[in-house]
């Protein structure tokens, strides 16, 4: 069986800054309740008429320019969202489009903030099983065209970003290889982090009260989450070290999603590791859910703090609840 590598790595974020002085305006809150609780001083949000599959597209391009190969080498797309620009189709199929691929196998993956790596776990059986020599896997959102923007929704609406990353599979020859994946979840807490509308439970799927009562927008039992996620992080940690023969010690970088800065100090502090290999930038971007672990996997990798052979763990926690990690060597 066929090893698999990230043979390239892109992003994109919106140029429009959105500061945490600017939200002040539109809500009851401040540059100081936002810090505190989340570390987040700013976040990208898009102008208008702008959707999830464009700033895939954008880092999909830089993706493909790293791993040297063409729109029209991929074999299959596997895009992790939960804002594709239409309720269906997915956004999959709109990037195969607009950057001319041959027809190929493309969808969407709907597993909140793990939805990435999950992606990299199917890309990785479809390269190390010979059935694609190019897998794009891509973790896009934009959010804050789905938050309530008001006093009312300022819990939800202050966490969130808009951007997007990207990362091409291709079978490895040397010692750069995805060394495993994890993947977990437990739906009997979907409710602590949903939205529940539009629902095909009902009749119509959605309907003027429904809005009136903010059921459109995304709903979250702050306290459980953060108490789910500060265990089910170390768990997914350690399954994936255990599973390679590792250690803390031999792990270079850890790129945990961006949730809540937090969150990360506090899996920092059960794990024993200094905050300078747990890489952190959410108080730039926020919470970007899908597209949080690829944007920071790049920024990691073009800032120098992954290099060749080095020792990378990926690690998530959202709705669903959903949890993952990823084991790589550089």
């Amino acid at each position: 069986m066929r090893k698999t590598k990230i043979s390239g790595i892109g992003h994109y974020v919106p140029e429009n800054i959105v500061t945490n002085k600017e939200l002040e305006k539109l809500m009851d809150t401040s540059d100081e309740w936002i810090v505190t609780r989340t570390g987040i001083h700013e976040r990208r949000w898009v102008d208008s008429r702008i959707g999830t599959s464009d700033l895939a597209v954008k880092a999909a391009e830089k993706a493909l320019d790293m791993a040297k190969v063409s729109a029209k080498d991929i074999d299959l797309i596997i895009f992790a969202t939960l804002t594709s620009d239409y309720n269906f189709p997915g956004s999959a199929v709109q990037v195969q489009d607009k950057m001319g691929m041959d027809t190929i196998g493309a969808f969407d993956i709907k597993a909140a903030c793990s939805a990435f790596i999950y992606g990299l776990s199917i890309g990785d059986q479809y390269v190390k099983t010979s059935q694609a020599d190019n897998v794009l896997v891509i973790g896009a959102e934009i959010q804050s065209t789905g938050v309530d923007i008001s006093t009312k929704g300022r819990d939800m609406a202050v966490l969130f970003g808009d951007g997007a990353g990207a990362a091409v599979l291709q079978p490895s020859n040397g010692s750069s290889e995805i060394l495993s994946t994890h993947i977990h979840s437990q739906g009997k807490y979907l409710k602590e982090l949903w939205v529940e509308v539009p629902t095909s439970i009902e009749s119509p799927c959605i309907t003027k009260e429904m809005i009136d009562e903010g059921r459109h927008y995304p709903q979250m039992n702050g306290r459980e989450v953060f108490r789910h996620a500060i265990t089910r992080f170390p768990e997914v940690i350690m399954e994936a070290l255990n599973k390679n023969n590792l250690t803390i010690d031999d792990v270079n970088m850890f790129i945990p999603h961006q949730a809540n800065l937090r969150i990360t100090q506090s899996v920092a502090k059960r794990l024993g590791v200094g905050m300078d290999r747990m890489y952190s930038n959410i108080e730039r971007y926020g919470n970007t859910t899908g597209a949080s672990i690829p944007i920071a996997l790049a920024e990691a990798y073009q800032e120098g703090k992954i290099k060749k052979d080095d020792i990378v763990i990926l690690a998530a926690f959202g709705s669903g609840f959903t949890w993952a990690s990823a084991a790589i060597r550089w």
